[in-house]
């Protein structure tokens, strides 16, 4: 057997070096169209809303800079949906949300006295908070209708909705939302459950399929006669893959079918594996990863880091089809699994990598964009494209690999001679990074390992 020669020996070494492959290729069709995107958001329900105000020690400088973090386009997330919590409890202890109808009025046919604080909690104030940054999608949703209405007569531990008090519970959830918009707040999507599959030892309640088909055919009509201009959404189910069979019902019931505007649903028994059987909105409208401590890494393998949120969003809104992804919550104390940490008591709060991972969404994708298909060609890659209404194209790839990779995008619709480059991973938060270049309708970026990298094309 003849001796390879050095020139042989280096160009074989060249043709299977990893390091000088050629990159992977992938298609982007930004002409195409697939589901369009409500937006990005979070919940301070449970009077978190409060303590960003300042209930724990908060002061008004660091509540800015919460708020700009949460909120700003430029500085921030841009987060544009607030989930509201339409409260059920007749006190106003921390964790708990106050009910506007704290006493039984005599039965479901006697007059209600409702009773409004201007507050909720806090969420009066952030909501016009958020208003101001720009935030037009405004979420209230219900755990629980008041102790008196339930079969348990207890706003925890489940129970379900007494079938006398259907119309009496659709008046109250519109007369919430209509607090609000003496507020100068509208209401755009309004809740009647939260969980439904699910009893929690705090405020919940429970439906079947069926009784939340049946009720929507009660507060879909009483919604319409209110003159709100909201629209009804269901149910929350804390799976995504449970929220299936209440999908299922709605679309089985021409009546129930005609109240719903959004399918929502929460996925903490599993990924976002299926789409929903329907031709409605979709929104994941709850999730936050399982933990016990406070957590501020990237990748640390606990699963509830920041990477993992990354790669929940990216299959949501693959796999799953999602017009909107509405994370747990802002921020709150202890050992929270939210965004950000607020002292307790203190003028202080810490950021998790967690909330760069959503940010790095939900401050380029704007309400409004559409996703558009893209081709893959490295396993390793996890990306989605998209399209906003300003003509902007955001391209989010998460690198899963332990080593950095280079790929090239062809890209249809459009080519730009100076793309922006955002990576974040453990050391980076968006972090500006010139690791990208254009030529002709070929995009080529050289992506860290396990990182996000965010680009831009304007």
């Amino acid at each position: 057997m003849k001796r390879l020669t050095t020139l042989t020996c280096a160009i074989l070494l060249a043709l299977t070096s990893p390091a000088l492959a050629a990159p992977a290729r992938h298609g982007i069709d930004f002409r195409a169209a697939l589901q369009p995107i409500d937006g990005f958001g979070f919940s301070m329900a449970f009077q978190r809303a409060d303590l960003l105000h300042g209930a724990r020690g908060l002061s008004p400088a660091k509540q800015r800079e919460v708020l700009d973090l949460l909120l700003s386009k430029d500085k921030g997330a841009g987060l544009s949906i607030l989930r509201l919590g339409i409260g059920s409890s007749t006190d106003k202890v921390y964790d708990h949300m106050p009910t506007i109808l704290p006493a039984d009025p005599g039965g479901p046919d006697a007059t209600p006295n409702y009773v409004w604080d201007g507050w909720d909690g806090g969420q009066v104030w952030l909501a016009k908070e958020a208003k101001a940054y720009g935030v037009t999608r405004f979420f209230a949703d219900a755990w629980s209708a008041p102790a008196f209405m339930k079969t348990n007569n207890s706003e925890n531990d489940g129970g379900e909705l007494r079938p006398e008090w259907r119309q009496a519970y659709a008046n109250y959830l519109v007369q919430y939302a209509k607090f609000y918009q003496q507020e100068g707040i509208g209401i755009t999507d309004l809740g009647f459950t939260n969980e439904p599959d699910w009893t929690a030892t705090y405020a919940s309640m429970r439906f079947t399929p069926q009784q939340a088909a049946d009720f929507l055919k009660v507060l879909g009509p009483t919604v319409r006669a209110s003159g709100l201009r909201t629209g009804v959404v269901c149910c929350d189910a804390a799976g995504w893959d449970r929220q299936v069979a209440y999908t299922e019902a709605i679309e089985a019931d021409p009546a129930a079918d005609k109240a719903v505007r959004t399918i929502t649903g929460h996925r903490y028994s599993g990924p976002t594996a299926v789409q929903q059987p329907t031709g409605k909105r979709v929104w994941m409208s709850e999730w936050s990863p399982d933990g016990t401590t406070w957590n501020e890494n990237w990748d640390d393998g606990s699963g509830y880091d920041g990477l993992t949120v990354a790669a929940d969003i990216q299959n949501t809104l693959t796999a799953g089809n999602a017009n909107a992804y509405v994370y747990w919550t802002g921020a709150s104390l202890g050992a929270t699994r939210g965004l950000i940490q607020l002292a307790d008591p203190g003028d202080d709060y810490r950021v998790s990598k967690r909330y760069w991972a959503l940010a790095a969404f939900s401050r380029f994708i704007r309400p409004g964009a559409v996703r558009v298909p893209v081709t893959d060609a490295d396993p390793a890659l996890q990306v989605t494209a998209f399209r906003n209404t300003d003509g902007s194209r955001v391209i989010e790839i998460l690198n899963t690999a332990t080593t950095e990779r280079s790929a090239e995008f062809a890209l249809r619709g459009g080519h730009d001679r100076h793309p922006d480059g955002y990576v974040t991973d453990e050391t980076r938060s968006i972090t500006p990074a010139d690791i990208v270049s254009t030529h002709g309708t070929t995009l080529t970026a050289t992506l860290a390992p396990r990182a996000l990298t965010t680009i831009v094309l304007d």
